[in-house]
């Protein structure tokens, strides 16, 4: 049997319709703090969110993933730090590795950047992203506890954390 390896590529603007559609398919409670998407559609990418930002996963000749890698704030107290700002595989890809390779992808792309440090924050119902950021090095740095109220209960932010360097 032969197993497709995923490809990891910038985005690019032709890519926001075929994002903004795997978003909306793989939108959940488990790891959204909006609400799903309604029509009309807003566009996928925006002034704040430019393809430059996104690595996107493409197994079998189609986008199955997507990561945004971006600074976390516009200071330059911080311009050494970048922040996984969203992380989404298509159903039909899960299990596959496509998620392991966007992370391992992202810190590529923030080390290029000249970072030395990645964040990200999950939400503490989310264990299986929990569990894979804590295999890929991410240690927990802290917890906003019942930060979010999503379908009627109380949400832990986790912020987790990892060197880029040694």
């Amino acid at each position: 049997m032969i197993v497709e390896e995923t490809r990891i590529r910038g985005a690019e603007a032709g890519d926001g319709d075929v994002l903004a559609e795997l978003d909306r398919a793989v939108w959940s409670p488990v790891h959204a703090v909006v609400p799903a998407a309604t029509p009309p559609y807003e566009p996928f990418f925006d002034a704040r969110h430019r393809p430059e930002d996104y690595l996107v996963a493409v197994l079998g000749g189609a986008v199955v993933g997507y990561v945004r890698v971006v600074p976390p704030t516009p200071l330059a107290s911080n311009a050494h730090v970048r922040q996984i700002q969203g992380l989404a595989v298509a159903d039909s890809a899960r299990g596959r590795g496509v998620a392991r390779a966007l992370l391992r992808a992202a810190m590529d792309k923030a080390r290029a950047d000249g970072a030395v440090r990645l964040t990200l924050r999950v939400l503490g119902h989310n264990a299986p992203a929990r569990a894979l950021y804590a295999s890929e090095g991410f240690a927990v740095e802290g917890v906003l506890p019942g930060e979010f109220l999503i379908d009627g209960a109380y949400v832990d932010d986790i912020c987790m954390g990892r060197s880029l360097t040694g």
